[in-house]
Order: C-alpha cells, then sequence, then structure tokens
C-alpha cells in the first residue's frame, strides 16, 4: 500500500469513528473482499479464524508470516479502510508485538 492511500484510508476510518454505528464485515479471502466492497461496505476487517478454518487450522495456528501475507492480501484486493485481527501480535513482549504490528502496516 502506498503512503499515500494509507493516509487516506486511516483517516476514513478514523472519521466513521466519530459518530453513529457502521457494519465491519469480515472477508476471509479476496474473493469475499471484493464481494463485500460491492455491496457497498465502508470498511473491512480480517478474520483470524475464518483465515484460519479456511486453511484447516484452529483459530491462532496460522504462523505470523502467512497471516502477514494474508492480511496483505486483503488490503491490497480493496480500497477500503482494513482493521486486521493480527491476535496478540505474534509475541508476548511488548517490543516484539510493537516490531510484528511495523511489519503489519508496512
Amino acid at each position: 500500500m502506498t503512503s499515500a492511500k494509507q493516509t487516506s484510508v486511516t483517516a476514513k476510518f478514523r472519521k466513521m469513528h466519530e459518530s453513529g454505528c457502521f457494519v465491519l464485515p469480515n472477508p476471509w479471502d479476496i474473493g469475499t473482499t471484493i464481494y463485500l466492497e460491492n455491496l457497498g461496505f465502508e470498511a473491512l476487517a480480517t478474520t483470524s479464524a475464518g483465515f484460519a478454518f479456511s486453511r484447516g487450522k484452529r483459530d491462532g495456528g496460522v504462523p505470523r508470516d502467512e497471516m502477514l501475507a494474508h492480511i496483505r492480501e486483503i488490503v491490497e484486493a480493496t480500497s477500503l479502510p482494513v482493521n486486521a485481527d493480527f491476535l496478540a501480535g505474534y509475541a508476548d513482549e511488548p517490543e516484539g508485538v510493537a516490531a510484528n504490528v511495523r511489519l503489519c502496516i508496512a
């Protein structure tokens, strides 16, 4: 994602939180991402369980790098803001979580 796109979708997502409610559907692959965007949703969120189950794994059973690749696929498939279910940041210590979150938003 380009820096300009990231700034734009971040601003849009923040604005959505200022008043009222909205539905945040969870696509588990590129096809459902495109489908949900075409239905008119204004933002999406990844689903760790949905992605894991689509791979025959338990929730929490997807390795970090595979989850990062999945999140990247979803983000690249849509122009909408995407909130990522990145579990507990794939680390126990705050520094590790911070490093992994930086990888996720890069």
